[in-house]
């Protein structure tokens, strides 16, 4: 009689059984997980308008306008450079005065930021975004 010889093989069908078990188990459990939702808040709920705010007005030529409320209205075109120096200089006056961003509606959403981050890096205390309530 002939001894037996051992064999060197991995017996891989028991691993493939399992991945596949897994493949079905994750395809079955994919859809059912939930994605994360951002809430946006509505701009038919907005706040009032301060009553005599410092307004900075983004053109859709990304051009900037600023208007100061607490000194009947007074209205120029300003450029980029300029406003740190021209915000700061009204707020020199008034430190408790608000700022308000008005963007226009075909601004890019980058330009609107820029400009609010320009503010903060000045340490303007009150800066905020000015929107159109919807009409009912």
């Amino acid at each position: 009689m002939r001894p037996r010889r051992l064999k060197n093989e991995i017996n891989v069908v028991p691993y493939i059984d399992v991945m596949l078990v897994l493949l079905v188990i994750f395809m079955v459990a994919a859809p059912m997980m939930t994605t994360g939702s951002i809430d946006l808040p509505s701009v038919g709920k907005a706040a009032d308008v301060p009553a005599q705010p410092l307004e900075v007005a983004i053109k859709a030529d990304q051009s900037l306008t600023l208007t100061n409320r607490a000194s009947g209205g007074f209205t120029e075109e300003i450029g980029r450079k300029q406003l740190k120096d021209k915000v700061l200089a009204i707020l020199a006056k008034n430190p408790e005065q608000p700022v308000l961003i008005a963007g226009d509606k075909n601004v890019k959403y980058e330009a609107v930021l820029s400009v609010m981050d320009e503010l903060q890096r000045a340490q303007v205390k009150r800066v905020g975004l000015l929107v159109q309530p919807t009409g009912k």
